[in-house]
């Protein structure tokens, strides 16, 4: 069983009301069930919404309290994240999720690298605070990016 971002399935979650669809996912993933999620809708958080980045560290230094979720209009949102990053961890328990597709560079999704929280559309080493939580919890993470791909 696999966690898919449901922005990449086509799924109008994104911060602007938008989706990632990548076909070539649904594609490699051929029989395999999956589960769609959106860890920001999850946590509260509406759509569209304004932008959010990481600032003072990544999604591990979100988890750990030593770093925060501001969006743009400067409001902390970090609790909202925390609060969908764990009932993502919940519904990837349940279900014996054993690994994820997530949207490469979200404050909530991002695998290796993230915004850094500026909102100049400069990236960083790092990864979003569900990433972060499913990994510590034994959950394999392939960025959309990155995910193998089958012909």
């Amino acid at each position: 069983m696999k966690l898919i971002s449901a922005c990449l399935l086509g799924v109008n979650c994104r911060y602007n009301g938008k989706n990632n669809e990548k076909p070539s996912i649904l594609k490699s993933i051929g029989e395999d069930s999956f589960i769609p999620i959106c860890p920001e809708q999850l946590g509260g958080l509406t759509t569209p919404r304004p932008p959010a980045e990481i600032q003072g560290g990544d999604g591990e230094d979100v988890l750990e309290g030593k770093a925060r979720i501001i969006n743009k209009n400067g409001e902390d949102v970090t609790e909202a994240f925390v609060r969908g990053a764990k009932e993502t961890l919940k519904i990837a328990k349940c279900l014996e999720v054993s690994e994820a597709i997530l949207k490469a560079r979200s404050p909530s999704c991002g695998v290796g690298e993230i915004y850094d929280g500026t909102f100049s559309n400069v990236f960083r080493k790092g990864c979003g605070v569900t990433t972060a939580i499913l990994k510590k919890n034994g959950i394999m993470i392939y960025s959309d990016e990155e995910y193998p791909i089958t012909s």
